[in-house]
């Protein structure tokens, strides 16, 4: 008997299909390691192998990569389990910086919303370091274009870096030079020290979305934003 019910597990799980939203926090502090260049208003990858950013193949081990990294990981690595073992159609996807309406952006996550939210309704931000660093951000209609285009291929299972990669990036004064010219207003901000581990700069090398895909974002982070900025003062 329980074998004809691990046969029939075994065939509704072929049928499945899964999406997991991962995290680049996988890479952990591994991208701590790759040199930097400070440059007059930003950070940047010394690296060249680095210029088009982190690939899928970069390491995940022999790292820290705190709780919320850790729980991240951990999933990853089931999902992808689950589609060797039981022939799962999933898609791993290790998301760089999501934002768009609707996400009810706080200080610990959700950066680019929480700062717009910050400054249309004149909350203080607290900038950990010196606000140079750099994330490629990806406008989440972009996202779940990239879901869509996973389930309905032939792909069986695979694991892609997603977000805006280094066509789309934001520095954390840069978005608030933004915000501040398209709400009128001033963003309370101040400076504190670097929090632990915190990344200079993180970019998705979305190469694989590309090839795989034929994907690649549509909207620019100022066009993003300003859809964020029009969304904020009827739902907050």
């Amino acid at each position: 008997m329980l074998g004809t019910f691990n046969v029939l597990e075994a065939a509704r799980l072929e049928e499945a299909n899964l999406i997991f939203a991962s995290t680049n926090k996988v890479y952990g502090e591994n991208v701590n390691r790759i040199p930097v260049i400070e440059k007059e208003t930003r950070y940047e990858f010394a690296d060249p192998n680095f210029r088009e950013g982190i690939p899928e193949t970069f390491p995940i081990d022999l790292t820290g990569h705190s709780p919320y990294g850790c729980s991240k990981l951990a999933a990853d690595i089931y999902v992808q389990d689950y589609a060797h073992t039981y022939g799962l159609k999933t898609g791993v996807f290790r998301m760089s910086c999501i934002y768009g309406e609707s996400q009810f952006g706080v200080e610990d996550q959700g950066w680019v919303s929480w700062f717009a939210i910050a400054t249309l309704t004149s909350k203080p931000i607290t900038i950990y370091g010196d606000g140079k660093q750099v994330r490629d951000v990806l406008y989440v209609g972009d996202l779940i274009n990239a879901f869509d285009k996973f389930l309905n291929s032939n792909l069986k299972h695979e694991v892609f870096n997603i977000g805006g990669g280094p066509k789309n990036t934001l520095l954390l004064l840069e978005l608030l030079e933004i915000l501040k010219r398209m709400s009128g207003m001033n963003p309370k901000i101040s400076f504190t020290d670097w929090r632990p581990a915190d990344q200079k700069v993180y970019i998705s090398n979305i190469n694989k979305a590309k090839a795989l895909l034929n994907w690649e974002p549509k909207t620019t982070p100022e066009d993003g934003v300003g859809r964020l900025v029009n969304w904020i003062p009827n739902n907050i």
